[in-house]
């Protein structure tokens, strides 16, 4: 179902949502829904994470991240069938018996609420296979020497960018430009947001 090697996987998932208090899980659930609803770029699971630990959860970041995937692929493939509340609980206790109760309570109330906000925003980002760009920081430097030159005094800027995929998971590239690369692509940078101005 979701990349997870077993149903013992997916039990395992399931159990550690329901050793989470009702309204912590509605919480997470909530800022996965927003996200797929294009309200918020990206889900931060660091920070799920940390707000688990600080409600004595006893979760570690693997485990949060396998369960904002799971229940972040459920919503996406709901959306995808466009699938009714019911539809949706019956086919999470297809996929594992260890659902609790208060969990399909919570998920049924806020898919109710919700659900057809975020088929039609799924609809519109299935046209859309490009991530968003989360955030962008350079520095210039200046490299000294190297082994095959022992007075190079290049200078050089490193980029580093942060980008939100279309499931929300947030990643990081760097790499680095000699001068020129880094005026070209400030050139180019500057020709897209003069276009996209114009939209």
């Amino acid at each position: 179902m979701l990349g997870v090697e077993s149903a013992g996987g997916v039990d395992k998932i399931v159990e550690n949502i329901g050793s989470l208090p009702t309204d912590l899980f509605a919480e997470t659930c909530q800022q996965i829904l927003s996200q797929l609803q294009g309200q918020s770029q990206a889900i931060d699971v660091a920070e799920i994470c940390e707000r688990f630990q600080k409600a004595g959860v006893r979760l570690d970041l693997g485990a949060t991240q396998e369960i904002t995937k799971l229940l972040s692929f459920s919503f996406r493939s709901a959306a995808k069938s466009s699938l009714s509340a019911e539809q949706l609980i019956s086919r999470l206790c297809e996929s594992s018996s260890r659902w609790g109760k208060p969990a399909l309570q919570v998920l049924h109330k806020l898919w109710s609420e919700q659900g057809s906000l975020v088929c039609s925003h799924q609809e519109v980002q299935s046209m859309i296979t490009v991530g968003q760009l989360v955030d962008l920081q350079w520095k210039l430097g200046i490299s000294i020497s190297s082994d095959s030159c022992r007075s190079l005094n290049s200078p050089y800027v490193t980029l580093l960018l942060k980008t939100a995929d279309t499931s929300g998971q947030v990643s990081c590239k760097s790499f680095e430009m000699t001068i020129s690369q880094f005026q070209n692509f400030f050139k180019q940078f500057k020709e897209m947001a003069a276009v996209l101005e114009t939209i």
